[in-house]
């Protein structure tokens, strides 16, 4: 009995001690302590690791166009040089900078603002309007390149910081949370597949970083919504894994290569499906059927439904315009469709979109 007291005065004795050495430490050394804020956060109290391995891979870009101003008395043009500023990403160790297409459209000179404040000039490789993407090009070595994420691993309620140069303030970093991802029906560009955050993104942020907590890109900042004064916290992201496709198109033709299927899809709405008895979400309204496309030439019509597309469920139009966009010409496209209550099957073969070859 005399040796159990002995052993819990020990204990009791080790713990008291133990309290006392923890207690001086908070009040001599607090920064040994983990953050409070980390462990209510469940996540690091700085994200500074992420900033330090992608920051450096964001640039100012700079560009000059020739506006034309008001005549001058004698009634001749008067022009004037605006510039504007944006960002951009380096994705490739030989130069090659990703940014929105927006911000160089009808550029009539690119400067590339390096981290020691110097200038170089940029060259277009190619654009995709259609996505909101450019590729530059800069002969220069000393911007490393950044780490590609991917996007398709994206969760609502991920950290995600947006970097980039708003108002002409370099590398400036806001912090957020993916709020949804697929965001479409925006109407900013032909194919749209938004990461949505909340990270503030300003003017001049458009064609900068978007990177997940481990400093990877996961997208390019592209739009803010801006209905009203009192819109905050809405802003978009080109998401990494669409990037990545436009670039390798850009790198090789200059331009994105896209097939055409030769039809319009659209939504169906309850009543349609309830009308025509379709007992799930899948499906797609057909609304158009352009002549002597790949779609009439495989018998499709309008008002066609289609169930699904090389065998994968179609749920909303967003999803045929985004298979539509990744098919090549030449491609075979093989659809699942339903007319006057029953299903069929036929195969499309894509050309390329029209209007788009030089």
């Amino acid at each position: 009995m005399a040796s159990m007291k002995s052993a819990l005065l020990f204990l009791l004795q080790s713990i008291v001690a133990g309290l006392a050495v923890a207690f001086i430490v908070v009040l001599i050394r607090p920064e040994l302590l983990p953050s409070l804020r980390s462990l209510e956060a469940g996540g690091p109290a700085s994200y500074a690791a992420a900033v330090d391995a992608s920051a450096p891979s964001v640039v100012t870009v700079v560009t000059r166009r020739l506006v034309s101003g008001e005549p001058d008395p004698s009634g001749r043009s008067r022009f004037r040089i605006d510039n504007s500023f944006g960002s951009a990403v380096m994705i490739d160790p030989e130069g090659f900078l990703v940014t929105n297409w927006h911000v160089v459209v009808d550029a009539a000179e690119i400067q590339v603002e390096l981290g020691d404040g110097g200038f170089v000039p940029a060259e277009v490789v190619g654009v995709d309007a259609e996505t909101d993407l450019a590729l530059l090009k800069i002969d220069v070595q000393s911007v490393p390149a950044i780490r590609l994420g991917n996007s398709r691993q994206l969760r609502i309620g991920d950290v995600v910081l947006a970097i980039g140069n708003p108002y002409g303030l370099t590398r400036s970093v806001t912090q957020g949370i993916v709020s949804a991802t697929g965001r479409a029906a925006l109407d900013l560009v032909t194919f749209e597949d938004f990461i949505q955050t909340d990270a503030a993104i300003n003017a001049g942020n458009s064609g900068g970083a978007l990177v997940n907590s481990n400093g990877e890109l996961v997208g390019i900042n592209t739009a803010v919504l801006t209905q009203d004064m009192a819109t905050e916290g809405i802003g978009f992201a080109i998401p990494v894994d669409l990037v990545r496709g436009v670039v390798e198109e850009l790198k090789k033709h200059g331009r994105v290569i896209r097939g055409y299927l030769g039809l319009l899809p659209d939504d169906l709405t309850d009543g349609q499906r309830e009308q025509i008895g379709l007992e799930n979400d899948r499906g797609i309204l057909v609304i158009e059927v352009y002549e002597d496309g790949p779609a009439e030439v495989a018998g499709l019509r309008v008002n066609d439904i289609i169930l699904s597309i090389n065998g994968d469920p179609v749920f909303q139009e967003r999803q045929a315009l985004l298979i539509a966009a990744s098919t090549k010409p030449g491609d075979e496209i093989e659809v699942l469709a339903w007319r006057d209550g029953e299903q069929f099957r036929t195969t499309v073969t894509a050309t390329e979109r029209p209007g788009l070859a030089p």
